[in-house]
């Protein structure tokens, strides 16, 4: 429950994987998950539902939508969620309203302009996570209880941001169309907390540093403009497809942050509300990361069953941190970097298809070191071959893929101070295989399985080669089948199971202790009658205690057994 993220204004999740996530921005050529958000529609439409479930958590949703005008040009949409949840761990509180408009005209039969605005609230209790020893290490004392909180009752992690945007779409003709879109973002945010730290020789007192903010919130303002062209030509014989565009994209984000000396706790016997003493360190600056691209990528159908994907993008980055405190440690720094993509999709039959891509990728990374010196920008390499067949006349789907990535200065925690600060590996590298299965095996039963093999470690480096990354598992996989009554007596009636294995994996980089496998099993039962719709959801059916790696010695406990319950009604 503490994890909880609100989706009301989300349509749905794509998956970009592998070379297609890098196409219109920086980023991982791994992949990427684009989120996107519900849009108007034509006719009048209504829902709303109601979610009750374990540690007082509660959800009411609503959504509407409809025309605003009789010829239907104007069209709105409006999603509103409002979440409260405690938690198994103790003091833990969690509240989060959201609210999102929106609204298209369609000005013409081929123009189209939509505005987009999204309003968020958190209050939040933050998360420091337990020691490593006691929870999955042995701990002479004993087992630390997950229900610990090492943070006094008056901790914070709140943050309030207002998103507005725009997308214009115009199309000239069937083969060509233009899009133009733009994003603001402001964030706030202020914490109070007090960060864990190492466990003592005596295996129950554990070393805190307080850190809040004075003076001013945090604050981090973003914005996005994104403009290209999609065309479909021929040149002799060869089909095209092409992209090409620039994106400009702005971040300045400041924040004056102070860290105090704070009393220890004894994680067996917690003694709260103890005094704060003197400053220990202080931060006051502001970071500006601007940022410009070009990209293009043209598709071309070199026959019936062959293409060709060629496309690369090229950014110039400056990034700027004004010190407040001590002007002499001001920084900048310029880079630019050329990120080709190559790709080959080769279909022996209608039903599967071979594909090989190569594609480069690079990303500022904003900040700075404990020190104040400036990171440098990370940067990425993978190859990838797979096939990807269809079964049962295309209702499943399956992909299998080879691949390796390689990325250089990835920002890692600090050591020394591995809540605060970050520091550079010099290059980690993956290598593995991925099998997804996706689709309806007979009417009514679907399926989503995955099984991947991964062999993470660190490739170059003065102080962690060779060791195996943080929190990545050699073998997982998961299991998500459903099956729903279409006719009879049981129309309507539906249910769910799912399995999730995550193997053992590395808690830090130093590979000092690792994290133990888990299998998790999930299930629901759901009914839909007319318009109402009934669900139970139950999470960690068989109760098992599993964690996620956070720091050098630190794991966060994940949820226990949990039941939902959700109620929703749509006209």
């Amino acid at each position: 429950m503490s994890g909880q993220t609100q989706l009301a204004n989300i349509e749905r999740l794509e998956v970009l994987r592998g070379p297609a996530s890098v196409l219109y921005g920086q980023g991982n050529p791994g992949g990427t998950i684009n989120f996107v958000t519900k849009q108007p529609l034509s006719e009048p439409y209504f829902a709303t539902s109601m979610t009750f479930g374990s540690y007082s958590f509660y959800q009411p949703t609503l959504d509407i939508s409809g025309p605003l005008n009789s010829d239907k040009t104007l069209l709105y949409r409006l999603n509103a969620s409002y979440i409260s949840t405690e938690s198994f761990i103790d003091f833990f509180h969690n509240q989060r309203y959201i609210i999102a408009p929106v609204l298209t005209w369609q000005i013409s039969k081929n123009t189209k302009l939509t505005f987009e605005s999204e309003f968020r609230d958190q209050q939040q209790y933050p998360r420091t996570g337990l020691p490593a020893v006691g929870t999955v290490l042995p701990n002479p004392n004993g087992e630390i209880p997950l229900s610990l909180n090492t943070l006094d009752e008056d901790a914070r992690n709140n943050r309030r941001s207002i998103l507005l945007s725009y997308n214009f779409e115009h199309r000239f003709s069937d083969n060509w169309s233009l899009v133009n879109a733009f994003l603001v973002r402001s964030i706030r945010y202020r914490t109070d907390s007090a960060n864990s730290g190492s466990l003592r020789a005596d295996g129950r007192t554990l070393n805190r540093t307080q850190q809040n903010y004075i003076g001013a919130p945090g604050a981090d303002e973003e914005y996005a403009l994104d403009n290209y062209v999609v065309g479909k030509f021929k040149t002799g014989s060869l089909q095209h497809e092409l992209v090409a565009g620039f994106d400009l994209y702005r971040d300045i984000s400041q924040f004056d942050q102070t860290m105090r000396a704070i009393g220890t706790i004894d994680v067996f016997n917690p003694i709260y509300g103890q005094p704060v003493g003197g400053i220990t360190s202080r931060i006051n600056q502001k970071t500006k990361n601007d940022q410009i691209g070009f990209y293009v990528q043209d598709i071309v159908s070199l026959t019936n069953n062959l293409n060709l994907v060629l496309g690369g993008r090229g950014d110039f980055v400056d990034n700027k941190v004004t010190n407040f405190l001590n002007t002499s440690a001001n920084q900048t720094q310029s880079d630019f970097a050329f990120s080709p993509r190559v790709g080959l999709v080769y279909q022996p039959i209608p039903p599967v298809s071979l594909y090989a891509s190569y594609s480069q990728s690079f990303s500022q990374n904003v900040g700075t070191t404990f020190g104040g010196s400036l990171f440098k920008p990370s940067t990425g390499t993978q190859y990838e071959v797979g096939v990807k067949a269809d079964f049962l006349n295309g209702k499943l789907c399956s992909i299998l893929a080879l691949y390796q990535l390689t990325l250089s200065n990835v920002l890692t925690p600090d050591p020394n101070r591995p809540t605060t600060f970050n520091i550079q590996t010099g290059e980690q590298r993956s290598r593995g295989i991925e099998l997804n299965v996706t689709g309806e095996i007979l009417p009514g039963w679907n399926v989503i399985a995955s099984y991947a093999y991964t062999d993470g470690q660190v490739t170059k480096d003065e102080r962690y080669i060779g060791n195996q990354l943080v929190n990545v598992p050699e073998n997982s996989a998961s299991l998500w089948t459903t099956y729903t009554f279409s006719k009879g007596n049981l129309q309507g009636l539906g249910f769910g199971l799912g399995l999730f294995y995550v193997g053992e994996r590395q808690g830090d980089l130093t590979n000092s202790f690792s994290v133990p496998s888990y299998l998790r099993l999930d299930a629901a039962v759901y009914y839909r009658i007319n318009r109402l719709r009934f669900a139970l959801n139950l999470k960690n059916l068989s109760d098992v205690r599993y964690f996620t790696p956070r720091t050098f010695n630190l794991v966060y406990p994940e949820d226990p057994f949990i039941v939902e319950g959700t109620v929703s009604w749509e006209l």
